[in-house]
């Protein structure tokens, strides 16, 4: 069994906060038993709450390399998985033809030569440490979710033609989901389950001064304060975390210093993305 990565879930906390990651006890409890168990890790919440940066983090805080696998609708298994170089293939056919018999020629053609490998195999394959991030996987349709299912229990990965290719490590390997539509149980049942909310109005506060060092903290506090009000409207998009980061560092970047309903009411392009939820912040600030 390999070594693990990490000595004690503190540890884990800490190091997430050195590259920038601010966890709280229960999402840096959940990698470290990731890492224990073996298992990867299912990350569900809003759009925008850290969840992919949770991958990417663990990552860089690891030293190890980042695979990422963009879920969207459509995806086979040859953009997931694997395929097979059919335009080098051919070409190797027109060669051999006249010279080997078929059997030759297939035998020679279904070889690492001609293989493409994709993200979930280059992970299986790699002899680096790899952490596997597995991206909106609740954008695939529910038949797609069978490529996974494999990959997620045994760390391996049946080809037909070269046989099972089974992990030379564990990778770290962390889903991501919206929950755009409810993933199949056999999924969930390979995974620890995280759930990343919106952060509170402290910690919220924490990562706003951490990533935009040049803030006052008078500034963070109402920025976070203003954010935290305007997500409790009806909105078709509610601010995330990093569009919260981009307001901070707009204000900043215009000089402003305590920000008053006017100026809030100018920049709320930059935190809200559908006229109508500007609409409503903006009356929702007037009234304030």
């Amino acid at each position: 069994m390999a070594e693990p990565r990490f000595e004690t879930v503190p540890a884990v906390r800490e190091s997430l906060r050195d590259v920038g990651y601010l966890a709280d006890e229960g999402i840096a409890g959940v990698v470290y038993l990731a890492d224990r168990l073996g298992k990867p890790v299912l990350v569900e919440g809003p759009a925008g709450t850290g969840k992919t940066q949770l991958a990417k983090s663990v990552a860089e805080m690891t030293g190890a390399r980042l695979i990422r696998l963009q879920c969207y609708e459509g995806l086979d298994e040859s953009k997931a998985l694997y395929e097979w170089n059919y335009k080098k293939q051919l070409l190797r056919i027109q060669v051999e033809r006249e010279s080997s018999t078929w059997q030759e020629i297939e035998d020679d053609i279904f070889t690492e030569d001609f293989l493409l490998t994709r993200p979930l195999l280059e992970a299986i394959r790699a002899d680096d440490p790899v952490v596997l991030l597995i991206d909106e996987v609740d954008r695939v349709e529910v038949e797609t979710e069978a490529l996974l299912l494999e990959i997620l229990s045994d760390y391996q990965v049946s080809i037909p033609e070269l046989g099972t290719v089974v992990a030379k490590q564990i990778p770290l390997v962390f889903l991501t989901s919206n929950n755009t539509r409810e993933l199949s149980e056999a999924l969930k049942r390979r995974c620890l389950y995280l759930h990343v909310d919106y952060p509170t109005l402290e910690r919220e506060k924490e990562i706003v001064t951490t990533r935009v060092p040049d803030i006052s903290e008078h500034l963070a506090d109402q920025v976070v304060r203003i954010v935290r009000s305007i997500r409790q409207l009806e909105l078709k998009k509610a601010p995330s975390v990093s569009e919260t980061l981009d307001w901070a560092r707009t204000l900043v970047l215009l000089g402003i210093q305590n920000v008053d309903a006017d100026q809030a009411k100018e920049t709320l392009h930059i935190l809200l993305k559908y006229q109508s939820d500007i609409a409503k912040a903006t009356k929702e600030l007037t009234v304030s």
